[in-house]
């Protein structure tokens, strides 16, 4: 039961932050396009690194699901310009971090598979963005490949590296000693 509130704790301040960077994002995205369109996926995974975050604290799954999904309803209920295609996305990067967790049978809690699910979900979302947002950007496109790249740099280091530090942490601080993660 714990393990719901936790989840439910990570998704809401998840979903206020996301709500912050949306926010931001109106004049931080156009911004980083017109000094190097496809740039602003550098900041994309700072949407999607609870999904780490989730599992590495809460270790079971399903961890990545649960808060990506209440982050997306507290955004959309803060309001946010993406509505409800947000709570779809939101399932489709918690189900590529869950993948490479259940690769590994949910027992390996290591920085390298925490790399390699931030990569999946880096490769997923990118593909997503450009299967139904950039439609006139083929992959090979030089805004294509700078995205790409940007994307998956992203995502190594915020939802990477970034619920990997910030992990190790709250397990450091004792925050997490009555659960497996803090041990």
């Amino acid at each position: 039961m714990i393990d719901i509130a936790v989840g439910a704790a990570v998704g809401v301040m998840s979903g206020v932050m996301f709500w912050v960077f949306d926010g931001l994002s109106y004049g931080l995205f156009p911004l980083l396009t017109l000094i190097l369109p496809g740039s602003a996926a550098l900041l994309h995974a700072l949407f999607y690194f609870p999904a780490t975050l989730g599992l590495l604290i809460v270790r079971k799954p399903g961890a990545s699901a649960y808060v990506l999904l209440v982050a997306s309803f507290v955004e959309v209920v803060l309001g946010t310009k993406y509505s409800v295609s947000l709570v779809v996305i939101a399932l489709v990067q918690a189900l590529a971090a869950e993948a490479v967790f259940a690769v590994f049978r949910y027992r390996r809690w290591t920085l390298g598979v925490t790399l390699l699910s931030a990569v999946a979900i880096g490769i997923v979302y990118n593909f997503y963005l450009l299967f139904f947002y950039y439609q006139a950007f083929p992959f090979f496109s030089p805004r294509g490949l700078i995205g790409t790249a940007c994307e998956l740099l992203s995502a190594v280091v915020f939802a990477g590296f970034g619920s990997w530090v910030l992990y190790r942490a709250l397990a450091k601080s004792g925050v997490l000693t009555r659960f497996a993660s803090g041990r």
